[in-house]
Formats: C-alpha cells, sequence, structure tokens
C-alpha cells in the first residue's frame, strides 16, 4: 500500500492520530503536528466531522453514552462538538505537516467530509470503526480511488467482509484493515494480536493495528506479527486533559514506541539461511577436529589423539567416525588441526 511518498511494503506506516487532543486551540494542534514529527510520525490523520454530520442534537437516553466508558452521561451531540477539528483549520494543517514532511489525511463521517477532504487531495482515507458498517459511506470514501484504512473494533467477520466487498464494487482494492479493540484504553487481555496474521491470510489484503492501549508493547508485538500500519493517539501531555487524553501517548512515550518499531523491523529482516560476514566469522569459534596430543607418522587416528575442540579450523566434527582406525602420515604437533591431507 502507497500513501504519499510511504511504501508501507518497505516499512511500517507510523500513523499519529490528533483527534481531539487540539482541545480546541489551533496553536495547540500546530504544535502538536510539529511534536508528532519530532516523535517519529510518518503520518497524522485528523477526523473529518461537525456534531450534526455524525448524530442528531437529541436529549432522549438513546443520545446519551452510558456504556461505562470515559465519556458517559454526556449527550453525543455535546461530546462531538467539543472534541471536533474545525474544518476552517484542515487546510492549515495539512500545510503545516506537509511543510514538515507528513503525510496527512483523515477520518471522513460523512458524504459531505469526504467532498470536503477531496478538495484537500488528501492521498488516503480511514474509516473509522464505528463507521464500518456504513456500507453506503464506505462505498463512497471508496469510490473516490485513493487508499482506504478499515479499523475493525467493533466489526464483526461478517461486517469485515461487507467492508472490503463495498471497496471492491468501487474497483478499489487499495485496502488495509487495521486490528482494534474499541475500549478507552484498551485492557491488553482484550488485544487478541494473533488475529493479524490470520487477517492477511483471510482477506488478502495488507493489516495493522490502531491501538488505545497504554502500552507501546502493542505495537511491536503487531509489527512483529506483520502488522505495516500503526496508528496511535497523539497528545502534548495529557495533563491537558481533553476527550482522547486518557488513552494518548506524550512526545516522548511515542518516540519510545517509534523506536521499538524501528528496532523490531530490523530484527524481523527477512527470510534467509545465508550467514552474515560476522556470523562467518564467529564461526571460527564453533567446535572442529584437531590433533589432542603430539603424534608420529603411522599412529592409528583414536579418540584420544583427535577431538572435537574449539576453534572451528579443522575438520567438521561429524567425520569424526570417518577418521578413527585411520593412520597419521607424518608428524604432527599438539594442536594441529585436523585435514584429509595429513591422513591415510
Amino acid at each position: 500500500m502507497n500513501i504519499g511518498h510511504h511504501k508501507s511494503d518497505e516499512k511500517v506506516f507510523i500513523i499519529a492520530e490528533l483527534s481531539a487532543n487540539h482541545n480546541g486551540s489551533l496553536e495547540t494542534a500546530l504544535k502538536t503536528i510539529t511534536a508528532m514529527k519530532a516523535s517519529g510520525a510518518d503520518a497524522v490523520k485528523l477526523q473529518t466531522y461537525t456534531p450534526d454530520t455524525i448524530t442528531l442534537d437529541c436529549d432522549t437516553e438513546m443520545f446519551t453514552i452510558a456504556q461505562g466508558t470515559l465519556w458517559d452521561k454526556r449527550k453525543f451531540h455535546d461530546l462531538y462538538a467539543e472534541a471536533m477539528t474545525p474544518w476552517e483549520w484542515h487546510g492549515t494543517l495539512f500545510e503545516h505537516a506537509k511543510s514538515l514532511g507528513m503525510e496527512t489525511f483523515s477520518s471522513p463521517f460523512d458524504p459531505t467530509a469526504v467532498d470536503f477532504l477531496e478538495s484537500l487531495n488528501v492521498p488516503a482515507y480511514k474509516i473509522a470503526s464505528f463507521e464500518i458498517t456504513d456500507i453506503p459511506l464506505i462505498e463512497y470514501t471508496a469510490s473516490k480511488g485513493k487508499p482506504i484504512i478499515i479499523s475493525t473494533g467493533i466489526a464483526t467477520l461478517s461486517d469485515i467482509e461487507d467492508a472490503l466487498d463495498a471497496c471492491h464494487r468501487m474497483g478499489n482494492a487499495s485496502i488495509t484493515l487495521l486490528k482494534c479493540t474499541s475500549a478507552y484504553p484498551a485492557p491488553l487481555e482484550e488485544m487478541n494480536l494473533l488475529t493479524i496474521p490470520d487477517m492477511q491470510k483471510r482477506f488478502g489484503v495488507a493489516v495493522g493495528l490502531s491501538d488505545h492501549t497504554m502500552s507501546i508493547a502493542a505495537p511491536v508485538a503487531a509489527v512483529a506479527l506483520g502488522a505495516r500500519v500503526i496508528e496511535k493517539h497523539f497528545i502534548l501531555d495529557r495533563k491537558m486533559g481533553g476527550a482522547d487524553s486518557a488513552f494518548s501517548l506524550e512526545p516522548a512515550e511515542f518516540r519510545a514506541m517509534v523506536d521499538a518499531v524501528r528496532d523490531t523491523e530490523r530484527l524481523l529482516g527477512s527470510v534467509t539461511y545465508d550467514l552474515s560476514e560476522k556470523s562467518l566469522k564467529s564461526r571460527e569459534f564453533s567446535r572442529s577436529l584437531f590433533v589432542a596430543e603430539n603424534v608420529k607418522t603411522g599412529e592409528m587416528l583414536t579418540r584420544a589423539n583427535v577431538r572435537s575442540v574449539r576453534p572451528g579450523f579443522g575438520m567438521a566434527p561429524k567425520y569424526l567416525n570417518a577418521v578413527l582406525g585411520k593412520r597419521f602420515i607424518r608428524d604432527l604437533p599438539k594442536g594441529t588441526p585436523l585435514s584429509w591431507e595429513l591422513i591415510g
């Protein structure tokens, strides 16, 4: 999957999620993006909605949060009014991120947001977990022909299949699925990261992780299991508070995560049985056959005068039984590496 100049098959794509962590301040949003870059993020992701494009302004119980979340007892409309990123900021934020060499895109929550983001020439789109069941929105987003990233935090297997089918109907096969646990913050025991390689095999698409834990272990484990995208919420300082602060990483924490992910990439390398130059040199410390005591011409090779020891400059130990009982063809001092030329 290519997003802008980034190729996720060459390098894990690390996305810093701004979400509501600007706390209503454009200056804070700009400073946050600068800190994202300094912390190693490849991209910044926004959320593009207004309270009225994502919910209804209703006072009934159904429109009041009561699910054991951080936001319980709040009206949906009030929460989204506080958390939204003003649309008039988007151009400024996009330009700032671009000046830093970062990719910038967003999650649209209705078709008007898609149209608006198209005017900004976004390189990709992200479908949020709670929108994975909105097939018309996915179809409209996919129809723009841009790479599409889909979180699966509340999705059943059939929901994922429906979302993929919607993209394919629009002729869009540039899809990445993100394993996600929609709990804020997410407990480690509910992450089930072994789903990542199963998703790759089952759906035949790139897979990543949208992570809401407060640990950097989940992204590292996800990359080890094949994740090509990592998305994590970012905040300048959790003491700022705000709708998403409790499950967002501060700059030093995000930097530690990025460094750990990059180290994991280096550790994984590629499938190979060839030895590196250092490993080849280290073979000198392996065992091999050596003359273990002074011997005379014609003397028989025995387990007493030939031994498998370190270093590795003699014959391979696998030949020990083959040489026992043969004769030395010259006098040899203790410590001589054994070779076929010395026996007959």
